[in-house]
């Protein structure tokens, strides 16, 4: 199974539970929008948030995408790849930061300016899973 296949779930619903491990290994779950990215799922974080930590630390993750009836799901998981002011070129990180808005909200932002100081602000990070595995159900 490919990001090809779950398409037209995420064309559905976007919004979708992630979930990271905390130092204790319990499970830290958030819901967040994505887009794709390449070969990648993505969406954007910021450094205060426990994602960040939790996969600095940790990069495994875990996402799972329903249908609005519930009726039909996926999961994907794998290793993370963080991007953000601690390991990027600030160019680099502003270009991803939007390719990773435009992925996930379909259209540009009405001021990139704003968005950008938004981000440098909030230590905003991109968060994108490219799954080394992916189940369904119902699809």
């Amino acid at each position: 199974m490919t990001l090809d296949d779950i398409q037209p779930l995420l064309e559905r619903n976007n919004v979708v539970t992630f979930t990271t491990f905390r130092k204790d290994a319990r499970p830290q779950m958030s819901l967040v929008t994505v887009g794709r990215v390449g070969d990648a799922l993505g969406f954007t974080s910021s450094r205060r948030s426990a994602k960040h930590p939790n996969l600095l630390r940790d990069p495994r993750c875990a996402l799972m995408v329903t249908s609005p009836d519930w009726l039909s799901y996926a999961v994907l998981d794998g290793d993370a790849h963080l991007i953000g002011q601690h390991n990027t070129d600030a160019n680099v990180l502003r270009d991803t930061l939007r390719d990773v808005y435009r992925a996930r909200a379909g259209k540009e932002h009405p001021d990139w300016s704003a968005f950008d100081r938004s981000m440098v602000e909030q230590q905003g990070s991109a968060i994108l899973l490219a799954p080394s595995r992916i189940y369904a159900y119902g699809l």
